[in-house]
């Protein structure tokens, strides 16, 4: 089957997915994910949870490109993108992936600052006289 793309989101990253058949290697901007991630194991596994809860982490190729935000959240960009392709690549991982919820995106972002606060609700220290 040819290369099929979808894209993830998360707070501010976005992460580019390219998934085709093969042999299960994933590369994650030019590198390996042990590479890109280095030591964070939880974060590994939340990349990789949508190839293990559908078995195709030995049968397809994954090219990652993320963007934005940090590490953590391109990682989850990235679960959500290759959650993304899979379906898109077959129908059937849809009621698989679905009751996980690994197609849904996770919409929290940081609220905006605002003005006579300093932070979004975080007020200066209330004085009484």
């Amino acid at each position: 089957m040819a290369k099929v793309y979808a894209t993830g989101r998360r707070k501010t990253a976005i992460a580019k997915v390219w998934l085709e058949s093969g042999n299960g290697q994933l590369t994650v901007n030019g590198q390996t994910l042990d590479q890109w991630l280095g030591g964070h194991d939880s974060i590994k596994k939340r990349v990789m949870q949508p190839l293990h809860v559908s078995k195709q982490e030995a049968s397809v190729n994954v090219i990652v490109k993320t963007l934005g935000g940090g590490y953590s959240a391109q990682a989850d960009a990235a679960r959500h993108g290759i959650s993304r392709a899979l379906v898109a690549y077959d129908e059937q991982f849809r009621t698989i992936l679905k009751p996980h919820g690994l197609l849904t995106r996770d919409a929290r972002s940081v609220e905006r600052k605002k003005y006579g606060k300093k932070k979004a609700r975080k007020s200066s220290q209330f004085s009484k006289r």
